[in-house]
């Protein structure tokens, strides 16, 4: 007997989303924020985990970390789903919406997990390439959703991998040009200063995702949320698991939310040095860099990243290969690190461009 022979043959069909177990004193390849929480912060959560009964579940309805939230990103707080991740937000929301046939617009390059779960419930993803300069076409997407009669679009604003921002004219438009969902995944949001969050009052098809992985240097905690209609929230949380949010990650979450001004100041400090190592990759010979809205800049070589990626990695400098994506073959992204992680990113650079062991279109790079 085949013990596989009952799971779905798309699905066996399927690769998995993963990311090769590479460590590096360096690590800039997972977008994570490179600023620590203060230790006064941490110090305050342990205490209060202490002084709980850890064989207690946690509340099944975190009211607490719900208002929270709602009060951080000016929305109603019923109109509020924290999760853990934004991903199983994601995973829940795709539950919820999609079954066999169902259409799903989704931009490529992008998050590869959109289509990877459509594909798992039985969805069809239609995939939208980018424009020619990686930046959204709006025009094609409200094209791909009207005319393949789309339950949903997902958006990633701004982009993973490509950094670029869907303006809020443009989802506006998107939602007003068909009837099904428009999901904006803002994940990177706090790093572009932009948010469409104020169009949620106008547009009930709207679902914004975020996190608190990135801005707020919680990535091991694993917290997300997301903001829709209080009738949407309601049919998501259907989907959701119970007491999926343990406690020690909402008291994090709740103390970090008591110290915006921390985390203002490390978002303004990452802006600043992706800005900084932006102008320096420009610098830099044989390579196209992509403006980016996000913590991360997606670098576009004149040969294989593969040698370069190696390099760098013998060097102690973990990026991310991009180069299996769609359009992204000759492309690496790199993360926004402290100073000392991109003065040691730039370093390894110019030596590996500067030793023309890798090659460019099949020839040798001088």
């Amino acid at each position: 007997m085949d013990p596989l022979r009952h799971v779905k043959p798309a699905v066996r069909a399927l690769k998995a989303y993963t990311l090769a177990a590479r460590q590096a004193p360096i690590k800039i390849n997972q977008n994570e924020n490179p600023f620590e929480l203060p230790d006064s912060m941490k110090r305050r959560v342990l205490e209060r985990a202490l002084a709980r009964p850890w064989g207690r579940y946690p509340e099944f309805d975190p009211r607490e970390l719900t208002a929270a939230i709602a009060r951080l990103a000016g929305w109603r707080a019923d109109g509020v789903l924290a999760g853990n991740g934004s991903n199983e937000l994601i995973e829940a929301l795709l539950l919820v919406t999609v079954g066999a046939g169902t259409r799903v617009v989704i931009p490529e390059p992008t998050f590869t997990l959109y289509a990877l779960l459509v594909s798992i419930l039985g969805g069809e993803a239609v995939r939208v390439s980018l424009g020619p300069d990686l930046d959204y076409d709006v025009e094609a997407l409200s094209t791909a959703r009207r005319h393949r009669e789309a339950a949903l679009t997902v958006v990633c604003s701004p982009n993973n991998p490509t950094g670029g921002v869907l303006a809020r004219e443009d989802v506006a438009r998107l939602c007003t040009e068909g009837d099904g969902l428009v999901v904006i995944d803002e994940a990177y949001h706090e790093f572009s200063g932009e948010s469409v969050v104020p169009l949620l009052a106008v547009h009930p098809n709207l679902v914004v995702l975020r996190t608190f992985s990135k801005a707020m240097s919680l990535a091991g905690l694993r917290i997300g949320y997301l903001l829709a209609s209080p009738e949407i929230v309601r049919e998501v949380d259907k989907a959701r698991l119970p007491y999926n949010i343990n406690f020690f990650s909402q008291m994090a979450a709740l103390a970090a939310l008591e110290e915006p001004e921390a985390l203002r100041a490390n978002v303004a400090h990452l802006v600043r040095l992706r800005d900084e190592l932006f102008a320096e990759l420009r610098r830099l010979p044989g390579l196209r860099v992509h403006p980016s809205r996000a913590n991360f800049i997606l670098v576009e070589l004149d040969r294989d990243p593969r040698p370069v990626f190696e390099s760098l990695y013998a060097d102690g400098v973990l990026v991310r290969d991009v180069s299996s994506y769609p359009r992204l073959g000759r492309c690496l992204r790199v993360s926004v690190g402290t100073e000392r992680e991109n003065a040691a990113l730039l370093d390894g650079l110019r030596r590996t461009l500067a030793s023309g062991t890798a090659v460019a279109a099949g020839k040798e790079v001088p």
